[in-house]
């Protein structure tokens, strides 16, 4: 990259086009030799035609998508399990995300520009969520995408304080959450602990609704009738298809707002999936094995759920799968009959949907922050290289350069396995 870009790349302070791609808003069909112009960290306009007087970077022969959005990451160095109890909303993954560690900009080095950064799923409720901007800033709070609680989801121009709901709820089913002490012993009483748990905040929401009762904030409490009131996303863990089942009930009986996880074996119920239009973010991994409710995962989920209408995303679960390699899952799912386009859109535009935040990210769209990827030749190839990644108009990844191959090709240093999804230390899928 060149003194002349980088230093656009640091402000740009002027409209910028970007000329020569081939441009795939997601949203609409591609353009070929496209311009794309950014202004104030936004997008302002996509053609093929270069504004009189303009500015322009030529990226002939290039492919620009929107910047990945990723649903369930646990980037940021930490350990992400806590053993206070089996329910535990009070929690947040906000308190343990560190901006400056490197697999944050390893995630940048794969396109990723917003995440879901998620509690293990050690405990049936593992505590809130973290919607982040992977923006450059060492502060957390600068990378936090947040809802108003008293209105509908309005994205904030800029960086967000922890005003309103930041994140949504982690929760989880099967093995995982099962354990000694207070944990539970079945599936069985898995549910009854969930079940009891929402309806504690059933009457959380009613107290605070009707004015009886004390009103002073309860840490646990606010939480879970954030998640009964529809305000706060179930983000829930869960593989084998009768867990999936017990799910859905949850979700009718407590009306909550559910985004399903991994879901292993979702060729098993996808009609009752369709019919509930339950979202689904898929891990996609080609060696299944290390847990037996994940042995029975199918490449197949993403091309059977788009047959039938379902929501489809795709994550990583980083480090269970390398952020830098997140395009790869939407090549395995094309690979085994999902369509080019559904692919793209799950892995920008759907998963932007399922945190709230597809007015802000998850296209080319003009008004939507400028957050972008230029890769080396078509989106979802296996020859395709993430060449630079823009957040908000700024250059924060540039694979020319010493550091960008460092984050592309290099190890992982400072990785911690354990204690980040599960029970486990052996990298096996969660």
């Amino acid at each position: 990259m060149n003194a002349g870009l980088w230093l656009l790349s640091v402000a740009l302070a002027e409209p910028v086009a970007f000329v020569g791609a081939t441009l795939h808003p997601v949203d609409r069909p591609a353009i070929e030799d496209g311009v794309l112009v950014v202004d104030n960290g936004k997008i302002v306009a996509l053609s093929q035609t270069v504004p009189d007087g303009m500015r322009t970077v030529d990226l002939t022969g290039k492919h620009i998508i929107p910047g990945l959005v990723d649903t369930h990451s646990h980037i940021g160095g930490a350990r992400l399990n806590d053993d206070l109890a089996p329910i535990q909303p009070g929690l947040s993954a906000i308190d343990a995300f560190d901006p400056t560690h490197d697999s944050v900009s390893r995630a940048r080095a794969g396109g990723i520009t917003t995440v879901n950064v998620m509690p293990g799923s050690g405990k049936l409720m593992g505590g809130q969520t973290a919607y982040l901007k992977l923006r450059d800033s060492a502060v957390v709070d600068d990378l936090l995408m947040c809802s108003d609680l008293a209105a509908p989801f309005e994205q904030s121009e800029g960086p967000a304080r922890r005003t309103g709901v930041c994140g949504g709820m982690k929760m989880a089913n099967g093995t995982n959450p099962q354990g000694p002490g207070h944990d539970p012993k079945s599936r069985m009483g898995a549910a009854y602990l969930q079940r009891k748990a929402l309806g504690e905040g059933q009457d959380r929401l009613e107290q605070l609704s009707s004015g009886d009762g004390p009103d002073a904030p309860a840490l646990d409490l606010d939480a879970l009738a954030q998640l009964v009131s529809g305000q706060r996303t179930v983000h829930f863990h869960t593989h084998r298809a009768d867990d999936i089942v017990t799910i859905a009930a949850l979700r009718r009986e407590f009306d909550l707002d559910v985004v399903l996880h991994h879901v292993s074996e979702a060729w098993k119920v996808p009609d009752l999936l369709a019919e509930l239009q339950l979202p689904c973010s898929l891990i996609m991994v080609d060696a299944p094995g290390g847990k037996e409710e994940a042995l029975q995962i199918a490449l197949e989920n993403g091309a059977l759920l788009e047959e039938k209408g379902v929501p489809v995303a795709f994550h990583t679960d980083d480090p269970i799968t390398d952020s830098r390699l997140f395009l790869r899952s939407a090549g395995l799912a094309v690979r085994a009959g999902m369509s080019p386009e559904g692919a793209l859109a799950a892995l920008t535009l759907v998963p932007a949907r399922m945190m709230r935040l597809d007015a802000a990210v998850g296209s080319l769209t003009p008004g939507k922050h400028a957050d972008f990827v230029v890769l080396s030749g078509t989106p979802l190839s296996s020859w395709t290289l993430v060449e630079q990644t823009w957040v908000e108009g700024e250059l924060l990844f540039d694979r020319s350069t010493p550091e960008g191959q460092r984050l592309a090709t290099g190890g992982r240093p400072g990785l911690q396995m354990s204690g980040v999804d599960g029970r486990t230390s052996s990298g096996a899928v969660q």
